[in-house]
């Protein structure tokens, strides 16, 4: 409790210092703090708490607020949900409990996965996972290294969604590449297996997967509830929400441990045995990146999970409705997470696309600023005749002054 409570991004918004202090001041108490909880615990700890506390903070509480928003005010709810009464969730306490305690295993099996896979790495390498150091990354280098990951997440995302859990059709460029492979190794020599012994493996196929994620997480067609983020099967879970995040921060770590003065650059980049035995603490991706890009997939995927028709956003907006499309469709569309790869192979449903969100928002705001402009017009030319009456006014008055005193002047 005191590692969650002394995490710098908690103790950064828990504090009066976004009213009082200066932004200098604030980067020094959150270097002050990241630099005590560095010192003072081991990195796979703060991995592990730290990527746990941001699951609990963004995840289960909204979910559970947004539960019991859905469960209380049902009529409320309604008139801001995807396809309406529809897509509120289940009324029983008995089903919402058996998907309550599915998150909850799903949340503690990808933690426990997770420590597991850090702790071996760290043990193979004598180095941990993600570099855990005092020195805080470059904002212009986070940037970069955030724009990777989410690319890397977007591909692995919509292809293992699309092939592994959907068993959809491969893209024509994949399909020639998967039947030259099929020609090149059909002409590989055949090992005759004796009799009695074959190969058994526990891996399932491609339509058993699919299986396991259309009965658990796709048992209904409306739109989901945050909570169903991580009520899909464990395995179908790991595949979709966790190596999508993982495994490309592992990539980049190992990329930039290798070649830590070539930046993200393809040039100088060697990823073989050798460049992995030079992996030291001095490079690699930095624990605060990985943090970053984990909170910011979990606040999307909550929101994007919520159902919600007023998520506001040039890209969360869309991404909910696209998701909210996919559970109505599930198996023709709208695998990705922002959209791109389905625009691209042409899997985008509801007749939009990422860039028909871009255009849209972007009309808003020329909408919003030529409503703007005229409001300012129509303040200023009320401004204006204010002043004009004003000066008539004033100039009235000027006159009535000079007739009275040469009215007096007359009299005398």
């Amino acid at each position: 409790m005191d590692l969650l409570l002394s995490l710098p991004i908690v103790s950064y918004f828990f504090t009066t210092s976004l009213t009082s202090w200066s932004t200098s001041l604030n980067l020094l108490f959150f270097y002050m703090t990241w630099s005590t909880l560095v010192l003072s615990h081991s990195p796979l700890k703060i991995e592990i708490i730290g990527t746990t506390a941001i699951r609990l903070v963004l995840w289960l509480l909204p979910s559970l607020v947004f539960l019991a928003f859905d469960s209380l005010l049902p009529s409320l709810s309604e008139t801001v949900k995807f396809n309406g009464a529809s897509a509120l969730p289940p009324r029983d306490a008995r089903s919402l409990s058996k998907l309550l305690g599915l998150a909850l295993f799903n949340l503690a099996l990808e933690s426990a996965l997770e420590a597991t896979i850090s702790l071996g790495l760290a043990t193979v390498f004598k180095t941990p996972v993600f570099r855990t150091s005092t020195t805080l990354p470059l904002p212009w280098q986070m940037i970069k290294q955030l724009l990777w990951l989410f690319a890397g997440r977007e591909v692995l995302s919509y292809y293992i969604h699309r092939q592994l859990l959907h068993n959809k059709p491969a893209p024509p460029s994949l399909r020639k590449a998967a039947e030259t492979t099929k020609k090149v190794t059909s002409k590989l020599p055949k090992v005759k297996a004796r009799k009695g012994v074959g190969v058994h493996t526990s891996v399932p196929s491609r339509r058993r997967l699919a299986s396991l994620h259309s009965n658990h997480c796709h048992a209904s067609r409306s739109p989901p509830f945050s909570l169903r983020v991580k009520t899909d099967h464990p395995l179908s879970y790991l595949l979709h929400h966790f190596l999508p995040i993982y495994l490309p921060a592992l990539a980049l770590h190992f990329w930039t441990a290798t070649s830590p003065s070539s930046g993200l650059g393809f040039s100088s980049f060697s990823f073989g045995l050798g460049g992995l035995s030079n992996i030291t603490s001095t490079g690699g991706l930095h624990i605060l990146t990985y943090l970053v890009f984990l909170a910011l997939c979990t606040a999307e995927e909550t929101l994007s999970h919520s159902g919600y028709t007023v998520i506001p956003g040039i890209f969360l907006g869309g991404i909910c409705r696209r998701t909210a499309a996919h559970f109505a469709q599930p198996d023709r569309g709208n695998f990705g997470s922002w959209g791109i790869l389905d625009w691209i192979h042409g899997t985008s449903l509801g007749g939009k696309n990422v860039w028909d969100d871009v255009k849209g928002e972007a009309e808003k705001h020329r909408l919003q600023e030529r409503g703007e402009e005229k409001a300012n017009g129509a303040i200023g030319a009320v401004r204006e005749g204010i002043r004009r009456s004003a000066r008539q006014r004033s100039s009235r008055s000027r006159r009535r002054v000079v007739e009275e005193s040469d009215e007096d002047w007359s009299e005398e």
